[in-house]
């Protein structure tokens, strides 16, 4: 009962940005591989990523501020905090620094 109940009461909404969101997380990702595989940055792909989290941090900050829930709201804001963090050194420091092949 409890899952039937659940899901009829999903937010469409709400489940459209999360895919969304994780929809361009999968495309940054695949991008990123690709430039790496070429070993190059993925300049595009490191800005994306980084809006992402940037994205996911607010939105969900502001959803801990407005219930001061520790889970899910406060855990996931942390923790794309710490991805967003990551992201912008990786920014400041020029990217991934790919060695190049030992052969």
């Amino acid at each position: 009962m409890y899952i039937q109940k659940a899901i009829r009461n999903l937010s469409h909404f709400h489940a459209s940005q999360g895919s969304g969101t994780g929809l361009l997380v999968i495309l940054a990702g695949y991008l990123s591989l690709k430039a790496f595989e070429r070993r190059k940055n993925s300049w595009p792909a490191l800005i994306l990523e980084t809006v992402c989290a940037m994205t996911v941090t607010w939105v969900m900050g502001q959803r801990y501020l407005q219930t001061s829930k520790i889970m899910p709201a406060g855990t996931v804001a942390g923790i794309s905090f710490l991805m967003t963090a990551f992201y912008v050194y990786k920014i400041a420091s020029g990217g991934n620094h790919i060695p190049s092949k030992a052969e």
